[in-house]
């Protein structure tokens, strides 16, 4: 571990923020608006809240945290036309839907703010919507990755739990898995939705329906909580190949138990810390990195649980 990241864990343990809808770090400085795609119930994105707060106190800027209550994407394409009315000096954003969000980005670009796209899109699309660049995981890599490793496990077929089924390219994730393991996506992409009750219900109907599913791939915690419990009461936890996307406490609970055998880090606190650094580098000093960064896909097993279990849910 370099000496920066010691000290950015440092000092991620002396900062806590509260959770909240509205997160702000008020500070002198500029001030930069970070428009998330993620409904208030999904509990991951308090990373990403962390992750902003602590790079605002540390650069002496402002930052504020937006976001449609419900995840609804029209919401979220009205909330950046209004950050970028209220003339930030720079706009943090996820892609998660390139059809709806493309539009009101350009428009804000159009009007001179900085923008860098983050967690969700593509570099492609990034450059398309006129941003500086994009920070986060590559998804059909990370997927691609995810479905090696399961085939050199001895994995032939799987079910994925998509609980977001609207982000596109969050499926990516699926479609990288099944390309990695070598067979067709098919009917194995679930629309799960996100209340947990439906979610274990649709997993356990699923696997009753298809008892010879040797996987689950799951996309985050708000998949992965109720399928462990959906397995658990099948009485095949451990049993059945689980990876899921992304860490929480209940995901790093499964990981030791040994119900899931890998967790995903795509390390959501540094998708919302280094835009901060990054816009606000280039406002003072006109220095800008001169690729994307790519945030994971870092694998997490139980041999490397102890600082990740230690920040779960804060900065991990």
């Amino acid at each position: 571990m370099t000496s920066k990241m010691k000290n950015l864990l440092l000092a991620a343990t002396v900062i806590a923020t509260p959770f909240m809808t509205a997160t702000t770090a008020a500070a002198e400085g500029e001030r930069y608006i970070l428009v998330s795609h993620a409904p208030d119930s999904d509990s991951w994105w308090n990373t990403i809240k962390n992750g902003i707060a602590l790079a605002g106190d540390q650069l002496d800027v402002e930052v504020e945290y937006r976001n449609p209550p419900t995840g609804d994407l029209a919401d979220m394409a009205r909330i950046i036309e209004q950050a970028a009315a209220s003339q930030p000096d720079g706009i943090i954003t996820t892609l998660a839907d390139y059809d709806v969000l493309a539009g009101p980005i350009k428009a804000a670009v159009d009007q001179g703010i900085n923008v860098i796209i983050m967690n969700s899109g593509t570099p492609e699309q990034t450059r398309e919507v006129g941003a500086l660049m994009f920070v986060g995981q590559p998804e059909y890599d990370a997927g691609y990755a995810a479905g090696l490793r399961a085939k050199g496990d001895g994995i032939g077929s799987f079910v994925c739990v998509n609980h977001v089924i609207s982000n596109t390219v969050v499926a990516e994730r699926c479609r990288g898995f099944a390309d990695g393991l070598g067979v067709d996506l098919g009917d194995s992409m679930i629309d799960s939705g996100q209340d947990p009750a439906e979610i274990k219900n649709r997993v356990t109907a699923y696997l009753t329906a298809n008892p010879e599913t040797d996987a689950i791939l799951t996309l985050g915690p708000t998949s992965a909580d109720p399928t462990i419990l959906a397995v658990e009461e099948m009485g095949i936890a451990g049993d059945i190949y689980f990876g899921t996307f992304d860490l929480g406490t209940e995901i790093v609970n499964g990981i030791k138990a040994g119900t899931i055998q890998w967790g995903i880090d795509q390390q959501p606190f540094l998708q919302a810390y280094l835009p901060v650094v990054v816009l606000a580098n280039y406002d003072r000093y006109g220095v800008l990195p001169g690729n994307n960064i790519n945030s994971g896909p870092g694998f997490v097993t139980a041999d490397g649980l102890e600082k990740v279990e230690e920040f779960a849910g804060e900065y991990r």
